[in-house]
């Protein structure tokens, strides 16, 4: 299990620190990207006023995204599975191909 610590991050100027284990940061990193990217977005508008009502908007368009995300049978974590075990599917073919050349 990786080691927790306090991660600094920056959301439209604002500081954070979030505990987050060491294996998680990337992904962090990404998240607080794409929030902040949203956040920014809604505030550059100019129809939301307010960095907590900022902050609920973004958190509904990001809900509605996973939402519509999931419909009709489509969950994000199935597909990753999917993909994986495929891509273990083509190297066991590939390992049993590279003897014949």
């Amino acid at each position: 299990m990786s080691e927790v610590s306090g991660v600094d991050v920056s959301i439209m100027g604002r500081e954070f620190k979030v505990s987050c284990a060491e294996d998680e940061r990337e992904g962090l990193m990404i998240a607080v990207s794409y929030l902040d990217k949203k956040m920014r977005e809604i505030r550059d508008s100019g129809k939301v006023v307010g960095v907590e009502r900022i902050a609920v908007m973004a958190a509904l368009n990001l809900a509605h995204e996973l939402m519509t995300t999931r419909s009709g049978g489509f969950d994000i974590g199935d597909f990753k599975r999917r993909i994986i075990s495929m891509q273990e599917q083509i190297d066991e073919a590939l390992a049993e191909q590279n003897p014949l050349f």
